[in-house]
C-alpha cells in the first residue's frame, strides 16, 4: 500500500510544530515516545489511514519541531497539542501515545476530556513506581557528568577491567550517548526539579479519567514499564488492558500491524 503522507508545519505560541498526516475521517492524533519522533508511527498510520485521519506531530523540542522558549513541562506539551487541535479545527479526537507520549496524552484527556473520544496508551510513562526516584537520580547523574569524566574512566580500561568495573563503565557510556541524542526527553524525565516532575505524575488523578482507555503493553518489556501499565489499569475507571506477550518496548515499530488492529477495533466499538 502506497500511503500519501503530508508533512506540515505551523507556528504556534509555544513554537513551530511539525507533523505528519494521512487519510481522512475521524481524527486520531499519535504522540511519540521519549526516544523517538513522529516517524515512530509511520507503519501504524499507513494501516489506519485507510479508515481514519491520522496526525503525528513531533513534540516540542523533538524532530523538526522547535524547542519552546519557556521551561519544558508536560503541561506545556499538553497546551501545544490543545492549540494544534484548535488550529486545525478538529472536533473530538482519539489520542494515541507511547511512553512519554502516553503521559502527555493521558494528561491531555484529564484536562480536556470534552475534546477526547478515547485514549490508547502504549507502555505509558507518568506514574510513580517502586524504585523510580533512585532511577531518576541515577539517570540525572549519568547525564550531568562530563564527557571528560567518562573519557578518563575509559582510558583506564586495563585497571577497571581488573577491578571488574569496565563493563559497567562502557554500558553507562553507551547509555549516556543514546540519552544525549534526545535532550528534551532528558529534561522532561530526569533533569527538572524532582518536586516539579512529581507534581505532573498522574497516579492521584487517574480515577478522574472520563474517557474510555485502552492500554497496550509488551510482555517482554522492562518490569518497570509493565508495572506502570498495570498501575494505569488499576486506577483508571473505563479501561481495557491488553498484553502482547512476545513484544518488547517499541510496540509502534515492532508490532505495527497488531497495534493498528487494536486501535481500529477500539475506535470502532466506540462509534
Amino acid at each position: 500500500m502506497d500511503t500519501l503522507f503530508r508533512n506540515s508545519r505551523r507556528k504556534l505560541s509555544q513554537g513551530l510544530l511539525f507533523w505528519r498526516e494521512a487519510g481522512e475521517g475521524i481524527a486520531v492524533i499519535f504522540l511519540h515516545g521519549a526516544w523517538e519522533d513522529s516517524s515512530q508511527w509511520l507503519s501504524v498510520m499507513e494501516t489506519l489511514s485507510e479508515n481514519f485521519h491520522c496526525f503525528a506531530p513531533d513534540l516540542l523540542g523533538f524532530g523538526e519541531s522547535e524547542g519552546p522558549k519557556n521551561h519544558y513541562s508536560i503541561d506545556l506539551q499538553v497546551e501545544c497539542i490543545a492549540e494544534f487541535v484548535q488550529a486545525l479545527k478538529l472536533e473530538k479526537v482519539y489520542l494515541v501515545g507511547h511512553s512519554l507520549g502516553g503521559w502527555i496524552a493521558a494528561s491531555y484527556a484529564l484536562k480536556y476530556a470534552e475534546q477526547v473520544r478515547g485514549l490508547v496508551l502504549l507502555a505509558p510513562e507518568g506514574v510513580e513506581v517502586e524504585g523510580q526516584k533512585k532511577y531518576w537520580q541515577n539517570m540525572r547523574q549519568l547525564i550531568n557528568r562530563s564527557s571528560l569524566f567518562y573519557k578518563l574512566l575509559r582510558s583506564l580500561r586495563p585497571l577497571t577491567k581488573v577491578l571488574g568495573f569496565s563493563e559497567k563503565i562502557e554500558k553507562d557510556w553507551q547509555t549516556r550517548q543514546e540519552l544525549l541524542q534526545y535532550p528534551t526527553a532528558c529534561q522532561l524525565l530526569f533533569q527538572r526539579q524532582q518536586p516539579e516532575i512529581e507534581a505532573e505524575l498522574l497516579q492521584n488523578r487517574l480515577q478522574l479519567m472520563e474517557v474510555p482507555v485502552l492500554i497496550l503493553q509488551g510482555g517482554q518489556d522492562l518490569l518497570d514499564a509493565v508495572v506502570k501499565s498495570q498501575t494505569y489499569t488499576q486506577l483508571t475507571p473505563k479501561v481495557e488492558f491488553k498484553m502482547i506477550p512476545h513484544a518488547g518496548n517499541d510496540l509502534p515499530k515492532s508490532c505495527a500491524s497488531i497495534v493498528a488492529g487494536d486501535i481500529k477495533d477500539f475506535i470502532k466499538q466506540l462509534n
